[in-house]
Parts: C-alpha cells; sequence; structure tokens
C-alpha cells in the first residue's frame, strides 16, 4: 500500500512538474518576425521592443478586468512586503507608478490601446485621479508636517517621471480640480525630506513636474536636491548611492540625470543639465564592458529584481546622437539583457515576474520590496521614447570591442578610478566580472541587504551567478572562518588598496574577531583568477575559500580529479561550464560540496571548497587558481597550471607565468598606502 501510494505520489509530481514546465514555456516572450539583417546577434528592433513592454503589460493587466481593480499581484513567499493590511496601499501604489513606465511610452504613440478589453489610458488616469479620493481605497494622504521620507515618495516621483515624459496622454485629459488634488499631495511629498542617496530624483521628478505645469513649487530645494546628487558623481560613468555601489548606483542615476535634463532641466536649468549629461557621456567607455559578449548582465548587488532596467542608459544614450558612441554595439548589449530574462522559462510565474533572478530566489531579495516592484525594470522602455530613425535603433548589431579588440587567451581590465571598481572581461568564455565595494556589518545592517551574498563575493561574474552560503560552511567566491560561535562567518569588511600591475588589492576583517584579518590580492587570467593571500591573523584559523559554484542543468555534474606537477587538480562540469580549482600554497585539501536551494538557477548546485585549519598564529601566504572554460573544451597543462611561485617572503610574492613573465605580489604597507 506504501509502494503504490509512493509511486502515486511520484506520478502526480511528474505531472505536475511537467506541466509548470509546459505553463512557463508558454509564458516565455517569443521573438516574432526577428530581423537578422539589423540586428544579426539577437534579431531584435525598435519593434520587438515594444513587443516586450506589451508582453510584460499584458501579463500585468491579466489582473485588471474594470477600472476600479488594482495592480496588486500574489505575493511571493518570504521578506518581501506587505507583511500587515497598513502596507496595501502602498504595494498597489507600487504597482500602479511602475507598470505605468511600460505603458506610458506605449500610450505616447498609441492613446488607444486596449489590453484585457481595458482601454489602457483610461485605466491609468482614472486610477492615478483616485489617489486623491479620500473615499479611494487607493487614496494617498498627504506627507504629514513632520513626516519623513518613505516608499510613497519613491512612487510619486516614479509617477512624476511619467507624466513628465507623456503628459498628452496621462494628464491633460484630467479635469483640473483633480490635478489640484493630485498636485497638492504628490507636491507635499516632494516638497520635503529625502534620503542621501538616489531618491533625491523622487523629489526632484515631482517639483520638476508640477512646475512645469504651472504649479508654484519650492524652487530652492529643486536646485538644492539637484546640486546634492551632483556631488554623489565619482568618475567614468558612476555615481555612489550612499554608500553603495552597484548596477543601480549606475543606471538609475544615469537614467534620471538624462531624462530629467532631455526633457526639463535643458529649458529650465541648463547649466544643471549639461553637468548631468556630460556625466552620462562618460559611461559610454565604461558601462559597456560589465556586460557579457553575448549581453548578459551579471548577478550583482541590490534589487537584481529590476534586471532589464540596468541596461537603460544604452539606448538614452540615443539623446546624444554622439558619433563616438557605437550604437550598434550598444543596442546589441541591451536587446541581449531582455532576451537574457524574458526568454527565461522560470522569469514569469502568474503572468508577474518573480522577485529573484531568473526565477524565484529569496537571498536575492530585499524586504522593501512587494511583488509589483519588479515593474521597476520597465525603465528600460523609457528607451521607446528615443526617435525611430535614431542611430540607436538603425545601427546594425555588432559585439563592439569582443570582436574588433579583445584577443583569444588575453584578460582585459578596466579599472574604473575612484569608485574603485575594477571590470574584467574574459573573451575565452565571453564573460564579464565586476569587483566593488563592500564594508557593512550586519548588526548595523537594518536592512539586510548589503552586508550578504548580493555585495560581499569576492568577485561577480556574468557566467556565474552567486551563490548562497549555505549554515555548513558551503560558500562560493568567498572565505568564511569558523567564529567564535562555532558560526560560518563571510567575509564583508573589505577595505580597497589599490590596483596596480593587474593585481586588484583589498584588505578584509572578520566582522566578529578584528583579530582575524587578511590581505587579498586577485590577478585575473585568461582562464580564471590566481588569488595570493596573506592571512595576518594573530590566532589559528579555520577557513574554506570557494570557487563560482555550477547549477545542476540537464545532467549530473561531473567531478574530475588530475595531478599537474605535484599539485591536485579539481574541476567540476555541469555540461556548460567547467571550473577548475587548484592549492599552490597554504591549504590543505579540496572538496567538492553539493549544495539544495542555494543555486538561482537551479535547486542542486555544486562548488569547489578549498580548506585549512592553520596550526600556528604566523602570518601565512595562500595561492589558489580559480579557472574555468566552456564544457566539452580540453585542459592542457599549461592551462591548468599557468603560473608558478618562484619566491616567497611574509610580504613579496614572486610569480612566474609560462610566457617567461613575473609579477611581484607585495603586501608591504608602505605600497599599499
Amino acid at each position: 500500500m506504501n509502494k503504490f501510494r509512493i509511486l502515486f505520489l511520484a506520478a502526480i509530481s511528474s505531472i505536475s512538474l511537467s506541466a509548470q514546465k509546459k505553463e512557463n514555456k508558454a509564458n516565455v516572450f517569443e521573438l516574432q518576425n526577428p530581423d537578422y539583417k539589423i540586428s544579426p546577434q539577437t534579431g531584435m528592433t525598435k519593434q520587438h521592443w515594444k513587443d516586450a513592454a506589451l508582453y510584460l503589460l499584458e501579463g500585468a493587466f491579466s489582473y485588471i478586468h474594470k477600472l476600479d481593480d488594482p495592480m496588486q499581484f500574489p505575493k511571493q513567499e518570504g521578506k518581501s512586503y506587505p507583511s500587515n493590511p497598513n502596507q496595501v496601499p502602498t504595494e498597489k501604489l507600487e504597482g500602479l507608478c511602475r507598470t505605468l513606465f511600460i505603458a506610458s511610452p506605449l500610450l505616447k504613440e498609441n492613446p488607444d490601446l486596449v489590453i484585457n478589453n481595458i482601454k489602457v489610458a483610461d485605466y491609468y488616469r482614472y486610477q492615478i485621479a483616485k489617489l486623491a479620493d479620500p473615499q479611494s481605497p487607493t487614496y494617498i494622504e498627504p506627507r504629514a508636517k513632520n513626516a519623513g521620507p518613505n516608499q510613497k515618495l519613491v512612487e510619486f516621483g516614479a509617477l512624476s517621471l511619467s507624466l513628465l515624459t507623456n503628459a498628452d496622454v496621462l494628464w491633460k485629459p484630467l479635469p483640473q480640480n483633480q490635478k489640484d488634488d493630485l498636485a497638492k499631495i504628490m507636491i507635499s511629498y516632494g516638497d520635503g525630506p529625502t534620503v542621501d542617496s538616489n531618491w533625491k530624483f523622487f523629489n526632484i521628478f515631482v517639483l520638476s513636474f508640477f512646475k512645469e505645469q504651472g504649479y508654484t513649487v519650492n524652487e530652492k530645494l529643486l536646485v538644492e536636491y539637484l546640486e546634492k546628487s551632483l556631488k554623489h558623481y565619482r568618475g567614468n560613468g558612476w555615481y555612489n548611492d550612499s554608500p553603495a555601489f552597484d548596477y543601480y548606483s549606475m543606471w538609475a542615476f544615469q537614467m534620471y540625470g538624462n531624462i530629467w535634463s532631455e526633457f526639463f532641466g535643458k529649458k529650465y536649468y541648463p547649466e544643471i543639465a549639461a553637468k548631468f549629461m556630460s556625466n552620462f557621456s562618460d559611461l559610454k567607455n565604461n558601462y559597456p564592458y560589465l556586460f557579457s559578449k553575448d549581453g548578459e548582465m551579471i548577478m550583482w548587488g541590490r534589487s537584481i529584481s529590476y534586471r532589464i532596467g540596468a541596461v537603460v542608459p544604452f539606448p538614452l544614450m540615443g539623446f546624444q546622437n554622439d558619433p563616438d558612441i557605437n550604437y550598434g554595439w550598444m543596442r546589441r548589449i541591451a536587446s541581449g539583457v531582455i532576451k537574457q530574462f524574458l526568454t527565461h522559462p522560470d522569469f514569469m510565474k502568474d503572468n508577474v515576474p518573480t522577485l529573484g533572478f531568473y526565477g524565484e530566489f529569496e537571498p536575492a531579495v530585499q524586504n522593501y520590496s512587494c511583488r509589483g516592484s519588479v515593474y521597476w525594470m520597465g525603465k528600460i522602455f523609457m528607451g521607446l521614447l528615443v526617435p525611430d530613425n535614431n542611430p540607436f535603433w538603425i545601427s546594425k548589431e555588432n559585439n563592439g570591442d569582443w570582436d574588433t579588440i579583445f584577443k583569444k587567451d588575453e584578460v582585459y581590465n578596466k579599472y574604473q578610478g575612484d569608485s574603485q571598481i575594477l571590470i574584467t572581461d574574459y573573451p575565452n568564455i565571453g564573460a564579464s566580472e565586476v569587483r566593488a565595494w563592500c564594508h557593512e556589518k550586519v548588526k548595523d545592517d537594518w536592512q539586510k541587504f548589503r552586508s550578504t551574498e548580493n555585495y560581499n563575493r569576492l568577485s561577480y561574474n556574468s557566467a556565474f551567478p552567486w551563490q548562497a552560503d549555505g549554515q555548513n560552511g558551503e560558500v562560493a567566491m568567498n572565505y568564511v572562518i569558523k567564529n567564535k560561535n562555532e558560526q560560518w562567518e563571510a567575509f564583508r569588511l573589505f577595505t580597497f588598496k589599490k590596483f596596480e600591475n593587474g593585481i586588484y588589492y583589498r584588505n578584509v576583517v572578520l566582522e566578529t574577531d578584528e583579530n582575524i584579518k587578511f590581505d587579498l590580492a586577485d590577478i585575473p587570467l585568461a582562464n580564471g583568477i590566481l588569488r595570493i593571500d596573506k592571512n595576518n591573523s594573530d590566532k589559528v584559523v579555520s577557513m574554506r575559500l570557494g570557487h563560482y559554484a555550477l547549477p545542476k542543468l540537464d545532467k549530473e555534474i561531473v567531478t574530475t580529479k588530475k595531478n599537474i606537477a605535484g599539485h591536485e587538480v579539481t574541476i567540476i562540469d555541469n555540461g556548460k561550464y567547467q571550473v577548475a580549482m587548484i592549492r599552490l600554497l597554504g591549504w590543505d585539501k579540496t572538496e567538492v560540496v553539493k549544495a539544495k536551494g542555494l543555486h538561482p538557477q537551479s535547486n542542486e548546485s555544486s562548488v569547489i571548497n578549498v580548506l585549512s585549519d592553520t596550526k600556528s598564529n604566523k602570518t601565512k601566504i595562500y595561492a589558489t587558481l580559480m579557472l574555468w572554460k566552456k564544457s566539452g573544451e580540453n585542459w592542457n597543462k599549461s592551462e591548468l597550471l599557468p603560473v608558478k611561485i618562484v619566491d616567497q617572503t611574509n610580504d613579496v610574492v614572486t610569480i612566474q607565468f609560462n610566457n617567461g613573465k613575473s609579477k611581484a605580489v607585495s603586501f608591504l604597507i608602505k605600497k599599499l598606502d
């Protein structure tokens, strides 16, 4: 009986999984009539961008059957809100204002758009007006006199951005009394306190839109927030988001500055607009290198559920009409990222994008997000405001430097200066990689994301999305240390020192024990990374270091072990990529660690870890090769052992490459400072 029951349940489970896969496949965005003449890499034209926007909007409107229905979607289990009824009005506000990013550019071209038998423009005008109706369940009260900034300011800033760029459809048809009521409420938030981050732009857009419409606004505060926003700039296209650098600190600041300048600033504050546009111009020489050859983005930083929003600066380059911009490459990257997610079978659930990276992934979710938050990604469709005949749309797609400059068996680093970011490109697998800021204590991280895997990995790679840490010491692309409480604790308090001679230097201290501290040196190679790290701790340390993890895909992950010149080589292969780890100095042993529920691409994954239990409190050098190739490619001995240690002291390690060149990794204090 039990055997029959088990077989029955297994069959039901199999049918359920099969049905889910079919549902997911049916839910995937499909390119209709791709144009491989103008877009040989992706097949996508401006029309396909409109199709993608419509695909997302149709999913949202599957919940709208009459004008009174709010943009409210099924909650995803986990830390996302709402967690109490008081948060529901803000949840509905997010759904409304964020889906409007997708709808507004479509309505600008087609004001009569109908979805699910609903006139889309009528719906948004009706719902916007209801925000100022005290009798409406979606009513938003004016900001209290002494109230601080909150999520309502964010959403009103978002709404103002759409209104500023499409007032003819969304604003002008409203009766004057509704306009006045909305102005009173929205200005109460815009003319108020903000957060010292990209949030200042939410105030800026509210005040700018209503000034454009003839309302009296606090122009002194508007200029103050504009000037303070400019002070976040750190060069090479990067703004600092107090304190973080991530995708969002690039694309949000740059998009806001560009849209504000184009639709308002050039008319009213031309000198400030010129500064924003000068900063925007800097990104063309840096930001494209953060994406893979195939136009894929790295899983890195907070709010990764916004996904395709990260590429909005590329179409907005069209407003510059700059002959120095390779527009075909910019569109190739942007279209590639759109396809990266919209064509993935796990991207949509219940007709709505999941909170996660590809599918649902709780470790990457922030507690300020609700299900409708994902439509922040709709900002990519602000690119549709760029005219049809613009070079961004009509230039032939190409792979840019990946085809014209990058060479096989080489590695390319682009150090970003004051932001201390390092972008690395690997032509052999077409992957991009980034190293950036992380220095946040768990005890100070009240929102619980800047101290996590979103930021605390040693590096982030487009080919290998980050894996979350496990309770048993499972770790990918970071160290974990056995702390005083006998728990595995990841490094997160990194301090950048310098980038010199192709070596990226950092120091790190364990949060719960300042006497556990390391000097770190990353050396990107053609097929991976060489790590030379110095343990400066004054006590015995039990530690693990992880490579990038591989998800289980269509077949089992295969482990292979070899011995090259006395060094043990451990390789794992998932059918798409293979990664290898080689201990050169210091480490005791190597393990392949299997995990469940920690990887964003699969429930099952594997990662190679090296382990050490130091025998004394003396400083010690650890050297590790962390390599990769595409699956099916053979390794030769020189690829598995591309370097050798030729000299070592406590402070300087000299390495020699197979081509005869050498580098000295120096941890001398006088050189680091």
